[in-house]
């Protein structure tokens, strides 16, 4: 393997995080590789919001792979377990929630570190947060930590001195502190999808944990949020 320190993996699931994430790393100097993963979401619209997003912040390239986690199912996201709705973040119910998809982020940053390796990359960002979040245990700093040392024993290009890194610039941020960074930095959230149960015109529902966290990201922000919500017409 080459290096290219310019080159970057970045997870883009076409969401407010990775969006956010993606304008970050171009920031910092990164020519961004995108990748996203169609894994038999119920949400598959946000793969739309990928591409828009993708073409928007001028990715280098912009992958879509695809690998059906509905094989396994166990997640609302997967199966046909119904998305947890509430009226209002302080009612999301404490605990891993049922749109919890087993083993995804582990799976989405295998597939990202070895698209990395391919091109010569040491840099994999991901949009996680572990502050306002829904409880994910794969969104959380010791996840990010324990995956960067695998990345760096299971690679040739780990074992053969090259350091991986998993960026993960929104870890402690606040929904409404990312949001403020990405506007900031121009990006255009109304290309974005964060809605977990979207109705069969795309519009986001309004009520899944998803939906509310970015809704009350946006009120903290002082911001109007540009995309309708269905739950609110």
């Amino acid at each position: 393997m080459t290096e290219n320190p310019k080159n970057a993996v970045l997870l883009l699931s076409g969401g407010l995080d990775s969006a956010t994430t993606a304008a970050l790393a171009k920031e910092r100097g990164f020519t961004v590789h995108a990748l996203t993963v169609v894994y038999g979401q119920r949400h598959a619209v946000e793969i739309e919001a990928a591409k828009r997003v993708a073409a928007s912040l001028g990715m280098a390239e912009h992958l879509i792979e695809s690998i059906d986690l509905r094989l396994f199912g166990g997640s609302a996201l997967t199966d046909t377990i119904a998305v947890p709705k509430s009226e209002a973040v302080d009612q999301i119910p404490s605990g891993i929630p049922a749109t919890y998809v087993p083993a995804r982020n582990t799976i989405l940053l295998s597939l990202a570190l070895a698209h990395a390796e391919v091109i010569g990359s040491t840099d994999i960002f991901v949009g996680v947060n572990a502050v306002d979040y829904s409880g994910y245990p794969d969104c959380r700093p010791d996840f990010i930590a324990a995956f960067e040392r695998l990345a760096n024993v299971a690679t040739k290009a780990g074992v053969e001195g090259s350091n991986f890194t998993i960026h993960a610039p929104l870890l402690h941020l606040t929904k409404s502190e990312i949001i403020r960074e990405g506007l900031r930095l121009g990006v255009d959230y109304g290309l974005t999808h964060s809605c977990y149960d979207p109705t069969p015109n795309h519009t986001a529902c309004g009520r899944c944990d998803s939906c509310l966290l970015r809704r009350k990201g946006f009120a903290d922000a002082g911001k109007t949020d540009p995309i309708p919500y269905a739950y609110l017409e």
